[in-house]
């Protein structure tokens, strides 16, 4: 394999990678034993044709794709260990030249890192924040803790009403007929969360366990699946169970019940110590990032659109990982809601560029600082993980592969940047 590098603007750089004559047959050999048994001609048995009478049938660019993708994966990881480049996108690829006999030529076109140019990132000035705690803040935190300490009941006397858990079946048709993902059973929906399509949730007010309810509902007309776009639906759902919490008394007995006091007004005052602490602990959270918000905007780089959709493809990956730990699928998600995975990362496009011009400049500052953690604090930070994770903190540390263990080093200097910005900020 052989590698060409050619810088670009804005941050991006052509990767040209050229793969052997010899490596191109051995991998159109291998995508030939690879999709053989599914191939079958006259006068041979199923997966003992030839290759070269397969080649004759149907031409050498039967297995190109197959012999393509498997070069494209192995060269481009060598070629990316080779270069000296700061890699920060994913690859995008162009094949250039892929022919029997010849080496294969292919581009991968990615996004480096930016070099950023620093303004004024100490003595910024940010607002300060409020630290007192309010009787009625208490009361709010009281009530959260009743909310935490109630139980669930089952409701048969009466229809359902906000904020009830109504337990549904559903099969949701347009024009009569069932479409793709518009069913499930046993489903538990919160009425009032706005999870599922506008309307859908108020017209289960008042329904009944064993009640059947056609909810109709209109399908936004930039619904990514381009047959419901705009439609009228109807969910057929069966009420199968309503749920409602019932709330216990504030008194004595409560605070004994939840905490380790005697009263209630001890109990609150403990309250108001922990609201004290949260919320200094918030101040200090909301000056450090007023600062390094700050050295942002006092700062200059140039983000590739490349690396900007990477970010925010690894955000919906994320999103979609969350959805489906609750039992969610995002194709589920995307008709409930009308929106789209395009729309999503499009909406993503702030938060993503907040996220890389954050690390960014913070990495710019470790460096320029000399910012570095000492091996206590690194040793330090390993023994929580081990702590974490419940194994041996020497252990963990071997299993640390070197890129890993660096890239926690760089992720601890981060960390003290935003405390070098944050202590010479100055509060007004």
């Amino acid at each position: 394999m052989s590698l060409q590098v050619e810088n670009l603007e804005h941050n991006m750089a052509k990767l040209t990678i050229t793969v052997s004559a010899e490596e191109v047959e051995k991998a159109l050999q291998a995508a030939y034993l690879k999709q053989r048994s599914k191939i079958s001609l006259p006068g041979f048995r199923k997966g003992k044709v030839p290759r070269q009478m397969i080649e004759k049938m149907y031409g050498p660019e039967v297995f190109y794709d197959e012999a393509a993708n498997h070069m494209i994966s192995e060269a481009y990881g060598k070629a990316y260990d080779e270069c000296e480049l700061e890699i920060a996108s994913q690859p995008t690829i162009d094949v250039v030249q892929l022919e029997k006999g010849k080496d294969f030529i292919f581009t991968a076109e990615v996004a480096t890192k930016p070099e950023v140019t620093l303004g004024d990132y100490k003595g910024v000035e940010v607002p300060k924040s409020e630290t007192e705690v309010t009787d009625e803040e208490v009361e709010a935190e009281l009530k959260k803790e009743q909310e935490k300490n109630s139980r669930t009941i089952n409701v048969e006397d009466r229809g359902a009403q906000l904020q009830d858990v109504v337990t549904i079946d559903f099969e949701g048709s347009v024009d009569g007929v069932p479409f793709d993902g518009g069913q499930a059973t046993e489903y538990p929906l919160t009425l009032g969360s706005n999870t599922f399509i506008p309307g859908f949730e108020d017209q289960l007010v008042g329904a009944k366990v064993g009640d059947d309810v056609d909810v109709k509902v209109t399908f936004p007309e930039e619904y990514q699946a381009k047959e419901l776009a705009g439609k009228e639906a109807i969910f057929k759902c069966a009420v199968k169970k309503i749920e409602a919490k019932e709330l216990p008394e504030l008194d004595d007995d409560f605070a004994k019940d939840v905490s380790e006091f005697d009263t209630l007004a001890e109990y609150k005052e403990h309250i108001k110590t922990n609201l004290v602490e949260r919320k200094e602990n918030e101040a200090k959270r909301a000056k450090e990032d007023a600062a390094v918000d700050k050295a942002i905007e006092n700062a200059q780089m140039d983000i590739p659109e490349a690396m900007l959709q990477t970010q925010c493809r690894q955000m919906l990956d994320d999103f979609s990982r969350r959805m489906q730990s609750q039992g969610l699928s995002m194709d589920q998600y995307f008709q409930f809601t009308g929106m789209t995975a395009e729309k999503m990362m499009e909406d993503m496009k702030p938060q993503a560029l907040k996220r890389i011009q954050t690390r960014l400049v913070l990495e710019k500052v470790a460096e320029v600082e000399n910012i570095q953690p000492t091996e206590e604090e690194v040793n330090e930070e390993i023994s929580k993980m081990a702590e974490a994770y419940k194994m041996e903190a020497d252990k963990l540390k071997e299993l640390l592969g070197e890129r890993e263990l660096e890239q926690m080093k760089k992720d601890m200097a981060v960390q003290k940047a935003v405390t070098v910005i944050a202590d010479a900020a100055k509060e007004v």
